[in-house]
């Protein structure tokens, strides 16, 4: 899950949401645990606070269930990647714009990959 038992640990303990159980968070697919990661380097680099990801997080939780969300938790970890991408555009690290390419280019690159293949980008992806 991450490399850095300490950095879960104190995530866990600044937003008490995460699921997690007897070894700490829980994921069901593997992004679930690529977007815990990179909310956790990010964090660790200064990017933002807990408190900060949890007022944000919780932001967009609420705008998800106005949009009719049933939380039932199985759409925790979308909330965290929308919260990912919230922040990171807000701060300036990439544009709303760059993060659509990118989800765009890795949807591409998903789509001709055989499953249980690793994804890898390519430069045709980002046409």
């Amino acid at each position: 899950m991450t490399s850095d038992p300490r950095a879960a640990a104190e995530a866990v303990r600044a937003n008490p949401s995460i699921p997690v159980d007897a070894d700490g968070p829980v994921f069901r697919e593997p992004w679930e645990a690529h977007a815990f990661a990179m909310a956790l380097t990010l964090h660790t680099r200064g990017l933002f606070t807990w408190t900060e990801w949890a007022a944000t997080l919780a932001h967009e939780i609420r705008r998800a269930q106005g949009a009719g969300d049933a939380d039932t938790g199985e759409t925790y970890y979308r909330h965290w990647l929308a919260t990912l991408e919230r922040l990171v555009a807000e701060k300036g690290v990439a544009s709303a714009a760059t993060l659509d390419r990118y989800r765009d280019a890795w949807d591409h690159a998903a789509d001709r990959t055989p499953h249980g293949k690793p994804i890898e980008l390519r430069p045709d992806d980002f046409e």
